[in-house]
């Protein structure tokens, strides 16, 4: 294993980012979520999270959705991480996304886009099948899994977080302060995404708070000065092989609907 694998397979301690963590909270105010989130770790927690990614899906790209409706076999990968969000009232699943790092890997995303030479040989992680229920409480989720997100970053000493929407999704990224890798490439056909044109944007942890504050974004209470202790990102072990019933695959070892 290379350093940066070694580097990233552990869980690396919280780190100060300009006097103030990203995710962490420096007001002590604490607020509950009529949801909880955490890392998927049962088969039949996964099983929740891809019932709600096919959902998502199906509702703006109906032949990935249909695609989505069992496990891929990324979601066994050790460098994988899916996180699922569930109703307190009666357990049913409200969101998903699913965090890759570059542990052992590539990204998906360099299959398709040369990542530039700042970000070599540092430590990524790229969020992918995001998708939440529709409606009011699906917003609140999607933010939710969003915070998750970074605190899974922060937590796991990642420098940079990946992203990649289609239009209009990407300018949902863009809100919250990712750029663009390329700023004059565009849109960009992405293998792993069914080839739809998506544009590739990230976010450097360690400066998101100093920029969220200087831009004075809505959203910083919630991400920074917000404890939520409904969200959970503590590391477990990944799910063990398994088989889908659909298609008899085997799958080893464990991009807002995009």
């Amino acid at each position: 294993m290379n350093e940066l694998a070694l580097r990233s397979a552990n869980t690396v301690p919280h780190r100060i980012l300009g006097g103030h963590a990203l995710t962490l909270p420096g007001t002590g105010k604490v607020e509950r979520l009529p949801f909880t989130i955490r890392i998927v770790q049962t088969e039949s927690e996964l099983l929740k999270a891809i019932r709600v990614r096919h959902t998502a899906y199906a509702r703006h790209l109906p032949e990935l959705g249909e695609a989505l409706k069992e496990p891929e076999a990324m979601d066994f990968d050790a460098d994988v991480t899916i996180l699922l969000a569930e109703s307190k009232l009666d357990g049913s699943p409200l969101g998903t996304a699913r965090i890759q790092t570059n542990a052992f890997r590539p990204l998906s995303v360099e299959r398709s886009v040369d990542l530039p030479a700042h970000m070599q040989g540092h430590r990524l992680a790229e969020v992918t099948r995001l998708g939440v229920e529709t409606g009011r409480i699906g917003r609140v989720v999607k933010i939710a899994l969003v915070k998750a997100s970074f605190m899974f970053c922060e937590r796991s000493g990642i420098e940079w977080a990946i992203a990649a929407g289609r239009a209009p999704i990407d300018q949902q990224y863009e809100a919250l302060l990712f750029s663009d890798v390329y700023p004059d490439q565009g849109f960009v056909p992405l293998q792993h995404a069914g080839n739809i044109p998506h544009r590739v944007m990230a976010f450097e942890i360690g400066t998101g708070h100093a920029r969220w504050s200087a831009a004075c974004h809505p959203l910083l209470d919630f991400f920074s000065n917000t404890e939520h202790p409904d969200i959970s990102v503590d590391r477990r072990e990944p799910l063990p092989m398994a088989a889908t019933g659909a298609n008899d695959m085997t799958f080893a070892s464990f991009s807002l609907a995009q």
